[in-house]
């Protein structure tokens, strides 16, 4: 808000210039303000003989909705209540209006009760938690690893074979898999170590292992290889189905293939068989739009940063044959981010989860 003798002097500096043969339009913007600005400044000034906003002066009638003090106080009555003394105001109102009484809605109980401070937590049962997103980021290969099962479908109804996956956050590759019978974390367990002695890893290197919190990831066998191999375990928040979107999203892209078998292998060796077909693909052959259409096994081995300037370099020489076609623009970016979030946070996320605390809060009252 612009004060008084501002006002006053943007006044006169407009004026002056406008004397000395300036437009009016030109001076105005000069000072960051329009004419239309200047025009109710100087009308304020003869209606009142003051520069000063009246904004702050006005009277504001009372919205025509509010609740009367009276009302407010029936609000609070009601909630204390010994008969809704134990009531949520969701079941409050309904109540209230199989009695034929009605003195608000349950947005304005709650906010009543939010205002007075006596929107708490009741009752024995706990508090409800809000868990923290499980962020990691990863500069490098084998940083960060996730890791799934999902079902593939056998020779008849009701029976899965189930594929276990590890893949590498940085580069998307897969660095361990395996297609067993049951799920099991004794299984799990054998698969970390083969996939930790397959990239040559040092129990010194700090490595993240993320999943989601199903029996075989939190198994007290997996939990504890993982305490032997030096790596930190990570699990998604309950009940939030893309805390693994990266392990989800490959076994999209496996279940698409168009030589998978929808209506299931004959027998488990088919099923291995078929996996190791699809991940030789998948390493090797599949450009993946993550990581600027390079193949997982080229930027996961070392490849891939040259591979990068290689395209970079033939775009620009064929901007300089042809500099009319990019009419200016520089070419194609064949970079890759230096690091890579999983389930980065970020305010959106952050106003989220606030909202659905206060959401669980209300539904507790």
């Amino acid at each position: 808000m612009i004060s008084e003798p501002d006002r006053m002097e943007a006044i006169e500096l407009i004026e002056e210039a406008v004397v000395s043969g300036a437009r009016l339009r030109k001076a105005c913007k000069e000072l960051g303000i329009t004419e239309r600005t200047y025009y109710r400044w100087v009308g304020l000034h003869k209606e009142h003989g003051s520069y000063e906003d009246r904004r702050p002066h006005a009277e504001h009638p009372e919205p025509a909705n509010k609740l009367s003090p009276e009302e407010r106080q029936q609000i609070l009555d009601t909630v204390n209540d010994p008969k809704y003394a134990s009531m949520p105001p969701c079941e409050i109102v309904p109540a209230l209006a199989d009695e034929g009484i009605y003195i608000g809605s349950e947005s304005t109980f709650y906010r009543i009760l939010r205002e007075e401070k006596m929107q708490n937590h009741r009752g024995r049962a706990e508090e409800p938690q809000h868990r923290p997103i499980s962020s990691h980021e990863a500069t490098a290969p084998n940083q960060v690893w996730m890791w799934d099962i999902t079902y593939l479908r056998g020779p008849i109804k009701g029976l899965f074979y189930y594929l276990y996956m590890i893949i590498d956050l940085f580069s998307r590759d897969i660095v361990g898999w395996e297609v067993w019978e049951t799920e099991d974390s004794e299984h799990a367990s054998e698969l970390i170590r083969r996939a930790c002695l397959k990239q040559k890893r040092l129990t010194t290197a700090p490595l993240v292992l993320h999943s989601d919190n199903g029996t075989p990831m939190k198994g007290a066998t997996m939990l504890e290889t993982l305490y032997k191999l030096g790596i930190t375990p990570s699990n998604s928040r309950p009940r939030v189905s893309n805390d693994n979107a990266y392990s989800e999203s490959i076994f999209r892209t496996l279940k698409y293939r168009p030589n998978y078998q929808p209506n299931g292998f004959a027998s488990i060796e088919e099923a291995r068989a078929w996996c190791a077909e699809f991940v030789q693909w998948y390493r090797c052959e599949h450009h993946h739009s993550g990581i600027n259409f390079l193949c997982p096994a080229d930027l996961h081995e070392g490849r891939g940063q040259k591979m990068l300037k290689k395209r970079h370099d033939l775009y620009e020489l064929a901007k300089e044959l042809h500099p009319e076609r990019w009419n200016g623009r520089a070419t194609r970016n064949w970079t890759l981010p230096e690091v890579v979030y999983l389930n980065p946070v970020n305010e959106s996320e952050t106003l989220s989860s606030k909202t659905g605390k206060a959401s669980q809060d209300e539904n507790a009252a």
